[in-house]
């Protein structure tokens, strides 16, 4: 089963989490592979998007949004677009586009950022957004200060947490066809709340790179390999890395209110969509097809509609004619 811990340090400004990602993601890849007609995702991809989508739970879970965190890679490589959506309740759906061929050994910067023009984006998408209200959108190229390439999803959404947060974070991730897995490390705010939409000030700015406390146990988390976070169970990776501190442990997230795989795609939403292109472009994809087959690229669920179904998209509701209950 999928599940989220958390815990503190106690006596110290530093606190953690590890998520473990198991039937959540193993029925996430078993869609795309079985419900879209394309396949399973070539290994490199599958470890990506798996990063991400723990990463994901983690930032999620770090900052208590009432709404989507939705987290972003895209660039001029192979995979021109990576997405892992997390909401507050924890649920989860991820996808990718590959348009390319990829070595078996394949790194971030050869599936994104061939050329340099890679970039990370994180938005936070309000649950109940006010009128004019737009989600909130951080986006960093996958290259350091210096402009040196960054191998790791994890060395990217430090960056860009240590700039938007101003706080220390250690980030540890691995993802294979079976488990999708992360441990985060973070210094805790001097005063105010740590969020990825404001910086948290100059108090904390000047304590960057400068607690004792957190820089030892950031070296210990450092040392976790990936096969022992996609391998050892939660007990056992704390009990091996942080043996000689004292940690206050919460109660896991498991279940309904664990991490675990949903989407949120409808048939309203999808004639939404079609209603956006508008009419004529509508009515040309009839008279091509005869109908349209819309699908989920996160669940692979089909959405079809024929000329009576597109008609009714562009009818009033007061308009519309009665519907025979033998209709689904």
């Amino acid at each position: 089963m999928s599940e989220l811990h958390k815990f503190l340090f106690e006596g110290l400004p530093v606190r953690g989490m590890i998520v473990r990602l198991t039937d959540a993601w193993t029925e996430l890849l078993a869609r795309r592979a079985g419900n879209t007609g394309t396949g399973a995702y070539p290994a490199p991809v599958g470890e990506l998007l798996g990063e991400m989508t723990a990463a994901a739970v983690l930032m999620q879970a770090n900052i208590k949004f009432n709404g989507a965190l939705v987290l972003q890679v895209f660039g001029d490589g192979p995979v021109k677009l990576a997405v892992a959506e997390v909401r507050s309740d924890l649920s989860l759906r991820a996808t990718a586009s590959v348009t390319g061929a990829l070595a078996p050994d394949a790194g971030l910067a050869d599936m994104v950022n061939a050329g340099g023009g890679g970039r990370c984006a994180i938005t936070l998408d309000p649950e109940d957004r006010l009128p004019g209200q737009q989600p909130y959108q951080g986006v960093v190229p996958l290259h350091g200060d210096h402009r040196e390439k960054l191998g790791r999803l994890s060395d990217v959404l430090q960056h860009y947490m240590l700039q938007s947060e101003q706080l220390d974070t250690t980030l540890v991730l691995a993802a294979n066809d079976q488990v999708a897995a992360g441990l985060l490390i973070q210094r805790m705010p001097v005063s105010g709340e740590g969020n990825l939409a404001a910086a948290a000030g100059q108090a904390d700015e000047d304590l960057i790179g400068r607690s004792e406390d957190y820089n030892r146990i950031a070296t210990l988390a450092a040392s976790l390999t990936r096969e022992e976070l996609l391998t050892l169970d939660v007990d056992t990776i704390l009990r091996r890395l942080f043996w000689e501190e004292k940690l206050l442990r919460f109660v896991p997230q498991q279940g309904e209110s664990g991490p675990r795989f949903a989407c949120s795609c409808s048939r309203t939403r999808v004639g939404n969509m079609l209603r956006g292109l508008g009419s004529q472009e509508v009515q040309s994809i009839l008279d091509e097809r005869g109908s349209i087959e819309v699908g989920c690229e996160y669940c692979g669920q089909q959405y079809h509609f024929d000329a009576v179904d597109a008609a009714q998209l562009f009818t009033a509701p007061g308009q519309q004619p009665p519907v025979s209950a033998s209709v689904q």
